[in-house]
C-alpha cells in the first residue's frame, strides 16, 4: 500500500512533519524543548493546526546518513511532510558537494515516493571556505528544491549567522546556536511550511 497524505486526510488523521536533519535539528548544547523543531510543534498548536512533529534528527549526521536512515523513517511514521535539514556536516568534513547533491536528490524522491510534502533546508558556509566553494553549497539546495518541485527554505541561519550580534547567539564552538536564537530559525522556515499544511 502506498501512503499518500490525501489518503491520510481522507481517514481524517493528522498530519505528521517529519524533521530529518543534524545538530542543528537535534537541540544539540540545548535543554530539551528549546530548540526551533520543538518551537515548531508550539507553532502549530498556536495556529490550531492538529499535527505531530517526528524530529529525527542526529548530531554529526550527513545527506549519506539521511538518505541510510530515510526508508525506516518513511515506513516507521508514514509522514505527510519531510524537512530536510542536511549537508552542513558535509561541507566541514570536505565531503564532495556532488555527492552531498546526489544523496539529498535521492531523500528528496523517497519521501515524495511515500506521498509526502518535502521542504528542503539550505545552508551556507562561513567566507573562509573560499568563495566558489561557498557559492556552489549555497546553489545545491536550490537545485535540489527546483528540480524536484520541492519547498525551499533558502538558508535556516539567516538572521543569526548574518545578524550584527551573531556572537552573541552562537555557543562557544561558533556552530550552534545558542536557545536565543531558535525562535529565528524557526521564523525561517515556518512562512516555507505552513502554505503547505492546508
Amino acid at each position: 500500500m502506498v501512503f499518500s497524505p490525501a489518503a491520510a486526510h481522507a481517514r481524517g488523521s493528522k498530519p505528521v512533519l517529519l524533521v530529518v536533519g543534524d545538530s542543528l535539528s537535534a537541540e544539540y548544547g540545548l535543554a530539551r524543548g528549546t530548540g526551533w523543531v520543538a518551537l515548531l510543534q508550539q507553532r502549530l498548536a498556536q495556529s490550531e493546526i492538529d499535527a505531530t512533529v517526528v524530529n529525527a534528527s542526529i548530531s554529526g549526521d550527513t545527506t549519506a546518513g539521511g538518505q541510510a536512515r530515510l526508508p525506516a523513517l518513511l515506513r516507521q511514521h508514514q509522514p505527510t511532510h519531510v524537512i530536510l535539514e542536511l549537508g552542513g556536516n558535509d561541507a566541514l568534513r570536505g565531503l564532495p558537494l556532488a555527492s552531498s547533491e546526489t544523496n539529498l536528490r535521492a531523500m528528496v524522491k523517497a519521501a515524495q515516493a511515500a506521498g509526502a510534502k518535502v521542504v528542503v533546508v539550505g545552508m551556507q558556509v562561513p567566507p573562509n571556505y573560499g568563495r566558489r566553494y561557498a557559492e556552489d553549497f549555497s546553489d545545491l539546495f536550490a537545485r535540489v528544491a527546483r528540480d524536484a518541485r520541492a519547498a525551499l527554505v533558502p538558508f535556516l541561519l539567516a538572521g543569526v549567522a548574518d545578524a550584527p550580534d551573531a556572537d552573541e547567539l552562537f555557543q562557544p564552538d561558533r556552530i550552534h546556536p545558542r536557545a536565543t536564537a531558535q525562535p529565528r530559525m524557526l521564523d525561517n522556515v515556518w512562512p516555507v511550511l505552513r502554505p503547505l499544511l492546508g
